[in-house]
């Protein structure tokens, strides 16, 4: 699957756009009128307003405002995909996964409307496991999987537990954490989200270090305590 490219203003002055520039013109209107106003107040004389066309120019493109918002939806997290994770640069589990956390939730702070549509209005739809979002949630979610998963096959965590409710856990706490933010109610500190989440996975899923025993040292120290108390003065007892 193809990741839609980002959105780039079309500008050009006394000239009639061609069909994929007025496809673009609508989708950069639409994000701009959802940002501001959110998906749920926007309508589509607005967003034709803000493109300097009128209402009807909109629907040869999309049947409704759903079709609008979800194509903006999809380019969006499309962009945010194609963005690097420079994953491969951090060292360690713990730290890995504390990138890709403190990634999640920048994407949620930097857009917040779009991040509730989806949580909101894309993810419930009956539709969603065929539709071009549940590929991409589920690429842009691997990485933790591929992170965990790759603890698991070293030993660093425990075997009881697999990668994918791990990431299920990872991606869970970020929401309920954020959900309040996404209403309007509320904030978060995304470094105490990052800490928290990761804590409790690496707490939970790391395998104890076992400390290897020397037999021949320990008969060794026991000899030599035993050396040490038979050579040790008696106390005297008074009669």
């Amino acid at each position: 699957m193809s990741i839609p490219g980002p959105l780039r203003p079309v500008r050009r002055s006394g000239a009639r756009l061609a069909p994929d520039e007025r496809y673009t013109a609508i989708l950069v209107a639409a994000r701009k009128v959802i940002a501001a106003q959110g998906y749920e107040n926007t309508v589509i004389a607005d967003i034709a307003k803000e493109a300097g066309i009128v209402e009807g120019t909109i629907y040869r493109y999309f049947d409704n405002k759903r079709e609008l918002l979800v194509k903006v939806a999809e380019i969006w997290f499309g962009e945010k995909l194609s963005e690097p994770s420079h994953l491969e640069s951090i060292p360690g589990t713990r730290h890995k996964l504390r990138h890709l956390a403190l990634r999640t939730l920048a994407i949620i702070r930097s857009d917040p409307v779009l991040s509730r549509f989806m949580l909101m209005e894309l993810r419930p739809d009956p539709n969603y496991r065929s539709s071009p979002f549940f590929e991409l949630n589920r690429r842009f979610t691997h990485e933790v999987v591929e992170v965990c998963q790759q603890a698991i096959d070293s030993g660093e965590f425990s075997k009881d537990v697999a990668a994918t409710l791990l990431r299920d856990m990872f991606f869970g706490c970020i929401e309920h954490r954020t959900w309040a933010f996404l209403r309007g109610e509320g904030e978060f500190s995304s470094e105490e989200v990052a800490d928290g989440v990761v804590e409790i996975i690496c707490r939970g899923m790391t395998v104890p270090t076992l400390v290897s025993v020397d037999p021949g040292a320990i008969a060794a120290r026991l000899a030599r305590i035993e050396s040490l108390l038979t050579d040790a003065p008696q106390p005297k007892l008074d009669d």
